[in-house]
């Protein structure tokens, strides 16, 4: 595994990304709404791995309630994976917890969330780019 992403949520994802190009020199951003879990996101690729700014699109988004109850920050970690399927199987034999299910994210991954419980109080996130 590897760090995919490190999630940021914010209040206004276009302001951000602004922000982020410009305090790290960043030229090109790609933004994406990913409606099955009502975000914006603004992908702002550096080194190897990518920020994701993540800007709620309705009131029942997990980001808008996020950013209620903490304000802007770290939201997550991904960890990229080359087998979802598996790493999910052999967590939840280590007593890890999960939630949800897995599911289709951002740019064509298969994703899921580790319960921030398992993981001393860090929300986690598996990603797989492989279809």
């Amino acid at each position: 595994m590897k760090i995919d992403h490190i999630a940021i949520a914010v209040n206004n994802v276009d302001d951000a990304a602004k922000q982020y190009k410009e305090a790290f020199g960043i030229d090109q951003v790609e933004f994406e709404t990913i409606e099955t879990e009502g975000v914006r996101v603004a992908i702002l690729h550096l080194g190897n791995s990518r920020i994701e700014l993540m800007e709620p699109t309705r009131d029942d988004s997990p980001i808008k309630k996020f950013l209620e109850k903490k304000g802007q920050g770290l939201h997550h970690i991904a960890l990229e994976t080359d087998n979802i399927d598996g790493e999910v199987t052999r967590m939840k034999g280590c007593g890890i917890q999960f939630l949800g299910n897995i599911r289709p994210g951002s740019s064509g991954t298969k994703v899921t969330f580790i319960h921030p419980k398992s993981l001393s109080g860090v929300l986690a996130e598996l990603c797989s780019h492989s279809k």
